[in-house]
């Protein structure tokens, strides 16, 4: 809920106990989830935001050395400078918290963040090497491809995507999106998305699971608007082969050699009100 700090913490620890109980080894938690999506401008967030040591990844930190599980999740972090990030943490037991700022604000997100300019950051794991991009970010081919080339075996995308207009059938095209990512870059693909409406926006039901083969092994939940939990079993060594079959390779395939030169020079105009 927007604003609502100790209540989206208990919630977001309630969900990490819950998928420890059930047997996961890493979670995905959506966008922003320490204090909402819909922050009215810089200044509210900068009253509900926190370091990266703060309540929120210092709960998630316990958490995961409690349970023994990788957790990543998004939050509204402040810098050194008091500056808003949308930020995702990715807590692994016993080992440092590291902390992706996003790179590809949406929309009024522009009016409250600013971009971090770092890419995004393949990890090793207990689980595997694991990749993060945050909602936006994981529409644009290069950040994924890049994590797969980086050696990513599964991407966790924390996200809050807006619905806007009627939902695309018979899947959102966030899933679509996330399917074909997974195929194009033989990994496992985990979002995760917001639900319930906060002023005046309601979400896709983008939250799913993909295997390498770009198969739902999860989700989307039957209900876009209520909270649920996705599990699936599914082993991160099969995203290490790019293999579409005896013959092709997804990684492999590629001719570099021609792409160089199809990058032309594209002027856009910015519109933000």
């Amino acid at each position: 809920m927007l604003g609502d700090l100790d209540g989206n913490r208990a919630r977001a620890a309630q969900a990490i106990a819950t998928a420890a109980s059930a047997g996961a080894q890493l979670v995905v938690l959506p966008e922003l989830v320490s204090t909402g999506y819909a922050l009215a401008d810089v200044a509210q967030a900068q009253e509900l935001g926190e370091p990266a040591d703060g309540p929120t990844v210092s709960g998630w930190r316990a958490l995961s050395d409690a349970h023994g599980i990788v957790v990543i999740g998004g939050f509204c972090e402040l810098d050194a400078d008091g500056t808003p990030r949308n930020s995702a943490a990715v807590v692994c037991p016993g080992a440092p918290v590291t902390v992706y700022r996003k790179t590809h604000l949406w929309d009024r997100e522009r009016l409250t963040f600013t971009a971090g300019d770092e890419a995004p950051p393949v990890l090793d794991t207990p689980v595997g090497r694991v990749g993060v991009a945050i909602c936006y970010d994981a529409l644009f081919p290069e950040v994924m491809r890049g994590l797969a080339i980086a050696g990513a075996e599964l991407i966790a995308v924390p996200m809050n995507s807006p619905l806007e207009g009627p939902p695309t059938v018979p899947l959102p095209v966030e899933i679509v999106s996330a399917l074909a990512a997974a195929y194009a870059n033989r990994v496992i693909v985990a979002q995760a998305d917001r639900c319930g409406p906060e002023r005046g926006i309601d979400w896709a039901g983008a939250s799913v699971i993909c295997d390498p083969d770009g198969r739902l092994a999860a989700g989307p939940l039957p209900d876009r608007a209520r909270t649920g939990l996705l599990t699936a079993c599914l082993c991160l060594a099969d995203a290490r082969d790019k293999r579409l079959g005896p013959r092709n390779d997804v990684l492999a395939d590629r001719r570099l050699d021609l792409y160089a030169t199809q990058t032309p020079t594209i002027e856009t105009k910015e519109n933000v009100t």
